[in-house]
């Protein structure tokens, strides 16, 4: 597992999914960074927060916040993950790097099953499945029926943790 993959040489890619290195990182950090990549990592920046490049090489994603730095809000990250932009949409209709996107299946498996691989609890964790915890939330929207810019606006209506209702609505 390596953390913050943030940055890599291109023949880093395929390196990390032949030796089953789980690429850590957190989505939410290429859209506070990708200014500071443009102006100052020069040609580096190309493979900078390359999520897709790693997903097709057959690397293992393992998505987090990296709270307190940035935001525990997960919306935040998957709203990154899918578009390559910030919360007002900027810096361009496109995202950033956008051959970089995850689709929204891509992103949510890197917070669901990528994390609890990469924390030695996929048997357990990461899906809805029998003799799992049953971790899930209830949102007031179908993520995969709203655009993607909609994501940041969904609400939790309802939290089960280990099979228990913590939050009901």
């Amino acid at each position: 597992r390596i953390e913050h993959v943030q940055v890599i040489h291109p023949d880093d890619a395929p390196r990390l999914a032949k030796l089953n290195v789980i690429a850590s990182m957190q989505p939410i950090h290429a859209t506070s960074d990708m200014f500071a990549a443009d102006r100052y990592w020069g040609a580096r920046a190309d493979l900078s927060y390359a999520w897709r490049t790693q997903l097709d090489y057959g690397a293992t994603l393992a998505f987090g916040s990296d709270a307190p730095v940035e935001s525990p809000n997960p919306f935040l990250g998957l709203h990154a993950a899918v578009t390559r932009q910030r919360t007002d949409g900027s810096p361009y209709a496109e995202g950033w790097r956008p051959e970089q996107k995850l689709t929204l299946v891509e992103a949510l498996s890197g917070y669901t099953f990528g994390a609890a691989f990469a924390s030695n609890a996929e048997n357990r964790l990461g899906k809805l499945a029998e003799n799992y915890l049953a971790d899930l939330i209830v949102l007031d929207e179908d993520p995969f029926e709203i655009p993607p810019s909609e994501l940041l606006k969904m609400d939790v209506k309802s939290v089960m943790i280990d099979g228990e209702w913590m939050l009901y609505e």
